[in-house]
């Protein structure tokens, strides 16, 4: 098949949609309430990165109060004191996070976990104890996170309990005991732990199987310590939200879809009941437990259109910060006032983008070849017939993730330059049950791209998409996906975008992170293990078809990557090249697994731009 022909798109599509507006830093987002809820927090742009702001409510007096200089900040939280925000920062996409403290009566910054080569994860807080947070580090062994009780005031780091079962993650009751723990058999069962105190030795509370290892998890303790919250797939397929007695084991069932897995619990502040149970089948739908948010809830969904989730509230439940997402627009901030009621919006996250003709996103069935029902979106360009149209397939990363409804920028990017726009929940993907999960065990290469082709196969005869004009775009997992694009089935695209994609699944294997041993059993037994497996992932890893490559590609990598190392970026570089293959590489050196610096997003969009227009047609920003 001949590279498509460049084409004339029609003058109806609306004003080109400058890069900047969409890719560099937003105005401002992800605001938090204080605990006493008197003052807000938000991410904002100080001197070109983004930092940490904050203004008492109702006020205007806003003033930025972080000071990071180079690469923003990503994540942020209030202390339950109220005095102090904690925000944590790698060096350069390392990800060896370190966290931060900020007084803001003082504007004392400091690093709360000073040490070399580490990286540090939140793990618990609790408001009846302002000034402790319980952080988990791998100082002591790179594999594994021991557990330690920070103050706040003083910076002190004690431990509280060193890791040597290999948990993958902890829970800490109401009084920050550590009380429960995950950890991974080697054959892939989940096991849930726990114990009646701190000093007692832990026991087995429940096993989840090899089936319910994704789709099972635990939240956190019952109001009275005595039982846990979890999501559990046992005995159904999609996930439940249950709670578990510590003492006999029974299990309790809170709430259930039987279309989407539970995706987001709503917890009283104060009183740790569960109020609201979140399902996501292609669109958030609420289910309310907790009749004194009834009327919140019901006041809530008619603000606005799109799908609203409460992000942040105060101690005494006074005040959500509520944020909504639609398709064809910014995210919005309210501040919602339970007493009044009234919402006040606070902003959007890209106020250019409120007057900017942006696409419609369409939430969309595809059915596999082997009868597989899958969920997707379809995003085509404002103002044109969705007709034969260069179109991109935009690849989720994970797997073990999903595509959802509302604004991304990447799509509105290319719908604007007059792409079509399909992203699918192949099988593998998260929040559509247990079974369409584990339909992907073992499958990178195999069903989880035949589901690929077959969306492409749906779109075309649908008509929308031009069979000659078909790029494939994705990062992580959709990196892998785009290279495997080009390498298996090497006429079925124009060319492809990867971003930090593993051209060899031996080398991916090989090279992971050291705090991810503790749940290496359940990666090797879904993707395949890389002494036992050797032959089958070489023939799933693009890196060794590499010859059969014709299409353009460019690929883009972060420097410091610790999940895909940049190596896998490199091998097939220079496997193409050595063969005379048409292949773009662009490397950022202060950058990680993703692209966090607005320059680098801003110089990365470019030079995608500028490839897709070149081989399947699109619009171009010069």
């Amino acid at each position: 098949m001949s590279l498509p022909r460049a084409i004339t798109l029609p003058a109806e599509l609306p004003p080109l949609i400058p890069r900047e507006n969409l890719f560099g830093n937003p105005d401002r987002t992800r605001p938090e309430v204080s605990p006493d809820g008197e003052s807000l927090a938000y991410l904002a742009p100080h001197e070109g990165v983004l930092n940490v702001w904050v203004r008492s409510i109702g006020g205007d007096h806003d003033r930025p109060v972080t000071r990071e200089r180079r690469r923003g900040i990503q994540w942020y939280a209030w202390a339950r004191n109220s005095g102090q925000i904690l925000y944590v920062q790698d060096k350069e996409g390392d990800e060896n996070w370190h966290i931060y403290s900020l007084d803001l009566e003082t504007l004392q910054e400091r690093d709360l976990t000073p040490r070399q080569n580490i990286q540090a994860r939140f793990v618990a807080v609790e408001h009846d104890f302002p000034d402790d947070v319980l952080v988990s580090l791998n100082d002591r062994d790179p594999r594994f996170h021991d557990i330690y009780q920070l103050d706040l005031r003083s910076g002190a780091l004690n431990l509280r309990a060193e890791n040597s079962e290999g948990f993958m993650s902890w829970q800490a009751d109401h009084q920050l005991r550590l009380r429960a723990a995950v950890k991974a058999d080697p054959d892939g069962t989940v096991v849930l732990m726990v114990r009646d105190e701190e000093a007692a030795p832990w026991r087995t509370l429940l096993r989840w199987e090899f089936e319910d290892s994704i789709t099972s998890r635990p939240l956190g303790f019952t109001p009275d310590n005595r039982g846990l919250f979890i999501v559990s797939s046992e005995g159904s397929d999609t996930s439940q939200l249950r709670e578990v007695d510590l003492s006999s084991g029974r299990q309790k069932l809170l709430a259930q879809d039987e279309g989407a897995d539970v995706d987001e619990v709503v917890l009283h502040p104060i009183r740790h009941t569960v109020q609201a149970v979140g399902f996501d089948g292609g669109r958030l739908r609420w289910q309310v437990l907790d009749s004194s948010i009834a009327e919140d809830f019901a006041y809530l969904q008619k603000v606005q259109r799109g799908d609203f989730h409460i992000t942040s509230r105060d101690r005494d439940d006074r005040v959500w910060i509520v944020c909504f997402k639609v398709d064809d627009g910014p995210a919005r901030y309210y501040a919602y006032r339970r007493d009044t009621p009234s919402a006040e919006l606070l902003f959007s996250t890209r106020e250019v983008l409120e007057s900017a003709t942006l696409a419609r996103m369409e939430p969309v069935s595809i059915r596999a070849r082997d009868g597989l029902m899958m969920t997707g979106y379809l995003t085509t360009p404002a103002g044109i017939e969705a007709r034969d149209l260069p179109m991109v397939l935009r690849v989720h990363g994970g797997p073990w993730a999903r595509d959802s409804w509302g604004c991304h920028e990447e799509v509105q990017w290319l719908a604007n330059r007059g792409y079509a726009v399909l992203q699918v929940n192949y099988r593998g993907s998260i929040g559509f049950g247990k079974t369409f999960t584990n339909a992907g065990d073992r499958e990178w290469g195999g069903k989880m791209q035949e589901d690929l082709l077959d969306a492409v196969d749906w779109a075309v005869e649908k008509g929308v998409a031009d069979p000659r004009r078909v790029a494939v775009l994705g990062g992580s997992y959709g990196g892998y996906a785009v290279l495997a694009g080009l390498a298996f089935t090497p006429d079925r695209f124009a060319c492809g975008v990867d971003i930090v994609g593993p051209s060899s699944l031996l080398t991916l294997l090989e090279t992971m992170p050291p705090y991810w041993k503790p749940w290496e059993s359940v990666f090797f037994k879904r993707v395949g293990h890389p002494e036992r497996d050797e032959e089958f992932l070489r023939s799933r890893s693009p890196l060794f078809k590499a010859d059969c490559i014709d299409r353009p590609l460019l690929i883009a990598q972060g420097a410091n990557d610790p999940r895909v190392k940049r190596a896998e970026s490199l091998q097939i570089v220079e496997a193409l090249r050595k063969r005379g293959k048409i292949v773009e590489y662009v490397e950022y050196a202060d950058e990680g697994h993703g692209f966090v610096r607005p320059e680098n997003r801003l110089d990365f969009y470019m030079k995608a731009e500028k490839f897709l227009a070149t081989h399947i047609g699109g619009r171009y920003q010069e």
